[in-house]
């Protein structure tokens, strides 16, 4: 039997932690008064506008679902009411419901063309919707209308993340740093695109700069600590890793990466009680699961380390550190059978060490 090589997860929090602006249209002064909108539609109804209004008082609630109704009533009063469309895109979009958001902006456009914000919101669908191409047309036709809205920049910025063009993405948060400096989020999302290009100390910089100017953002500091880790600067890892701690103890991502530090020191007692912490802190956290299986395996638990990396792959069945670690312990309770299929579906998630077990033990 092969000797056993066991892997972590070395979290990168950037695409979670990614600053999102305020896109709130009762954040902006053109939304503010919900009479000024109602005057934007001068034929709509009583009925309507009386259900535009309910809707804006139901969003400003945070009770979208309800808001949404509200803005339906509004346009079936009035087909053609703009503001009750773009109010209800943008709660669709908070919602997280960007098909419904795209297909409301799709209406409001056709209508209205030269509806500028429409376009904002409508990017912003079709990044949710993961149709990046798309998404790209309407920032670039956001910006038409509002070339200094750094908000457009930025969102449009995290796109290009997103699509990793990180290059881009560089340009466009720095033009954010040029307009408002004083912003934490445009450092640390600047230092996760370096981070991607392979330029640590570079990103540790920018993520410093970000602490300056925010000393209150956990995951900012795990970032730090997840670069030096890479760097194999476990000291200043750990400390970064305690900061974000200290800063949110809820932060459940800390624990597993400060754990994850730990056992690459092979302070295998003190990684599993990270692990643990991050588990109570959150249920559904995968990473924590198959680190466990890892450590379950070091101490020859099979059992415990098969039941862990279940839980992590029935929590995110596209984590493919869970199915390298269900292989060792299916491998260890001798089912090579199961033990070859999680190995196949960890390289086929790109995880090298999937492929190696794979190719050792499975082909013949």
């Amino acid at each position: 039997m092969k000797k056993i090589l066991l892997l972590l997860l070395f979290t990168l929090t950037i695409g979670n932690y990614f600053s999102q602006v305020e896109l709130l249209s009762l954040k902006e002064k053109a939304f503010k008064d919900s009479i000024a909108q109602i005057n934007e539609a001068a034929n709509a109804s009583a009925e309507g506008k009386e259900a535009y209004n309910r809707g804006i008082n139901l969003y400003s609630e945070k009770k979208l679902i309800d808001a949404i109704k509200e803005f339906e009533k509004a346009i079936l009063s009035d087909p053609k009411f703009l503001a009750a469309y773009y109010n209800k895109g943008v709660a669709e979009n908070e919602l997280e419901a960007y098909l419904a958001s795209a297909s409301t902006l799709n209406k409001l456009i056709s209508i209205d063309s030269t509806y500028s914000k429409a376009y904002f919101q409508r990017a912003r669908a079709f990044q949710g919707l993961k149709a990046f191409d798309v998404s790209e047309k309407n920032y670039e036709k956001a910006l038409t209308f509002e070339p200094n809205n750094v908000k457009i920049i930025y969102n449009y910025g995290v796109l290009r993340f997103m699509q990793q063009e990180y290059k881009d993405a560089i340009s466009k948060f720095s033009r954010c740093i040029q307009m408002e400096p004083n912003s934490a989020y445009y450092y640390n999302d600047r230092g996760s695109c370096y981070r991607m290009l392979g330029d640590l100390p570079k990103a540790i910089v920018e993520y410093e700069e970000a602490t300056k100017r925010n000393a209150n953002l956990a995951f900012v500091y795990n970032n730090i600590g997840t670069s030096k880790k890479k760097m194999k600067d476990f000291p200043g890892a750990m400390l970064a890793f305690n900061k974000a701690i200290n800063v949110d103890p809820k932060f459940y991502m800390a624990y597993v990466n400060r754990g994850a530090t730990y056992y690459s020191q092979s302070k295998y007692v003190e990684a599993e009680k990270d692990f643990m912490q991050a588990k109570q802190i959150n249920e559904n956290n995968a990473p924590a699961y198959a680190n466990l299986a890892s450590i379950f395996i070091l101490k020859k638990d099979f059992q415990k380390a098969l039941e862990n990396a279940d839980i992590a792959v029935s929590i995110d069945k596209y984590y493919g550190v869970a199915y390298l670690n269900r292989g060792i312990a299916k491998e260890m309770l001798r089912d090579m059978k199961g033990a070859c299929e999680d190995w196949r579906k960890a390289q086929d998630l790109g995880v090298d060490l999937g492929k190696s077990y794979y190719s050792t033990n499975c082909n013949n």
